[in-house]
């Protein structure tokens, strides 16, 4: 088995490469990333998405949040619930104001206002890989895998790329791992 189909390989792998990107690279992809999810049915449809507060190797989106409120969408991010290991869905209306450093050096809401789980249409899902079926590999703490495990399959999940992140098969996914139904790269 290599090294890179092994979580720690493929974590180690996707680390350097996030991190050696350039960052007119990294816009511009995060650009193209973003033209595609707003184009997507189930954004489009969706009134209430949670999206995650990218860090700064990740396909950026805070502009797709400030876009989406804009537009009207009701946006919620993470709160993670660090004694309890819980991502807490809960309600952001502006991003320059209304977040700070939570657990892991990770974004999230600046106050927790609990968004109810029955109101979210989409959940737009980081990882640090993922393969063309929707298999993913986090940073290895399991919130999302947790909270995507707790949800009603009927809720869209999307994960957000570059197009090194995305392989044809990984192999070193477990049942706890949860999938999305889409990924979008560039």
């Amino acid at each position: 088995m290599s090294t890179y189909q092994t979580k720690p390989g493929v974590r180690a792998l996707m680390r350097h490469r996030l991190q050696n990107q350039k960052e007119v690279q990294r816009l511009r992809k995060s650009f193209s990333v973003k033209e595609k999810l707003f184009k997507l049915v189930e954004f489009i449809n969706a009134q209430t998405i949670l999206f995650y507060l990218s860090m700064s190797e990740e396909v950026e989106t805070w502009r797709m949040i400030e876009k989406a409120i804009v537009l009207g969408k009701n946006v919620a991010a993470p709160f993670l619930a660090r004694n309890n290991a819980q991502l807490i869905p809960a309600a952001l209306t502006d991003c320059s104001v209304s977040v700070q450093t939570g657990p892991y050096a990770v974004c999230q809401p600046r106050c927790l206002h609990p968004l109810p789980l029955r109101m979210i249409d989409l959940i737009i899902v980081p990882a640090l890989a993922f393969d063309k079926k929707g298999n993913r590999i986090g940073r290895g703490k399991g919130y999302y895998d947790r909270f995507l495990h707790s949800l009603p399959r009927t809720i869209p999940t999307v994960g957000l790329a570059f197009d090194f992140q995305v392989f044809d098969r990984l192999s070193c996914i477990e049942p706890s791992d949860f999938p999305v139904d889409k990924v979008l790269y560039a």
